[in-house]
């Protein structure tokens, strides 16, 4: 496997990807709460070990790897078994859930929870959870909210963090939530609703874990969910290869770029830069069920090619649609989110 130790050797790679280049180091650690190494391969070319690599030079040590159909979850535990610094989350996608027939749906739920069971390496379930936004047919929103409930009931029967995707859909993620139950832990990744939802969430011992966009100047809103949200219930994420910060906006995403967002935040805390990436990486441990690292075995096999779109038949093919806010084929769309601009 690739390495790479010299901070201009990775600079350089980046800039043959046309990526954004690294920002400045941040004056201590922190990790990326939620990501997609494998779309950020298939966008961008960029492998995982330079991924990884880049995230590191600029401190951001540990990631949570989240699946959103079966072979992207079988990677992701891949991934988390090859590298300690990783940890998987496995779902089925509620897009890739709306569009699936009820018989495969049923299967695709039964491989994820066999994945489950893959601990340590599995912290999570998701992002699993409701979009009306993309999904507009009655009947699929209706498979939407059972496959919600019963990754939820996965997350609670392997007592794993439950990483909530909510687009267009607040209501109905509260009642199918409260009505199934609840898992100890619970993450409201990319939370794009107001003060009165974020409390609805908090009052229900959610994280809640702010992306780029939130560097965004039309997303007052958002700034003002993060000011009420108690300190100890923040989270950072790149959802990458989307969702792309402020300053290198319209570009692709990727781990290394969470020093943009984290900078924002801190300035909209009034707090240090080293004060919150200490404050970010204990609520992530919290959030996921705690410590990783260099601790997990590992082993040395090849790194993991990322599942390509329409190999795997029903549940293949769907990337470019999976709610993420683009198609892939559209790298000038990555930053836009719906609604959230």
């Amino acid at each position: 496997m690739a390495e790479y130790q010299d901070v201009g050797e990775i600079s350089a790679r980046l800039a043959e990807l046309s990526l954004p280049p690294l920002p400045a180091p941040l004056d201590a650690a922190v990790i990326d709460s939620h990501t997609h190494l494998d779309a950020t391969l298939e966008v961008s070319g960029l492998p995982v070990e330079l991924s990884l690599a880049a995230a590191a030079a600029v401190g951001v040590t540990r990631m949570v790897q989240i699946g959103c159909d079966v072979p992207s979850s079988r990677w992701a535990v891949e991934v988390a078994r090859a590298y300690p610094q990783v940890v998987a989350c496995v779902a089925i996608h509620p897009n890739d859930a709306g569009r699936l027939s009820d018989t495969a749906l049923d299967a695709a739920l039964d491989e994820i929870a066999a994945l489950a069971a893959a601990q340590p390496y599995v912290r999570g379930v998701g992002e699993t959870g409701i979009d009306y936004y993309r999904t507009r047919e009655l009947a699929a929103q209706e498979r939407q909210r059972r496959s919600f409930a019963a990754h939820i009931r996965i997350a609670i029967a392997h007592d794993l963090t439950l990483a909530i995707h909510d687009r267009d859909a607040h209501a109905d993620i509260l009642k199918v939530w409260d009505a199934t139950g609840a898992p100890n832990r619970v993450v409201m990744h990319c939370f794009s609703g107001d003060v009165a939802f974020a409390q609805e969430c908090l009052a229900r011992g959610a994280w809640l874990s702010f992306p780029g966009v939130i560097t965004y100047k039309a997303n007052q809103y958002l700034r003002d969910v993060l000011a009420i949200t108690p300190r100890e219930r923040i989270l950072v994420e790149t959802d990458a290869p989307y969702l792309t910060p402020v300053p290198e906006r319209g570009k692709r995403n990727a781990p290394y770029l969470i020093p943009h967002t984290l900078r924002f935040m801190a300035d909209e805390l009034g707090l240090a830069e080293a004060e919150l990436c200490a404050l970010l990486t204990e609520n992530a441990v919290a959030a996921y069920g705690g410590e990783w690292g260099e601790t997990l075995p590992r082993y040395t096999a090849a790194e993991p090619a990322a599942p390509l779109r329409g190999e795997q038949g029903e549940q293949g093919g769907q990337r470019e649609q999976r709610g993420q806010g683009v198609k892939v084929a559209n790298p000038e769309g990555i930053s836009s989110y719906g609604g959230i601009r």
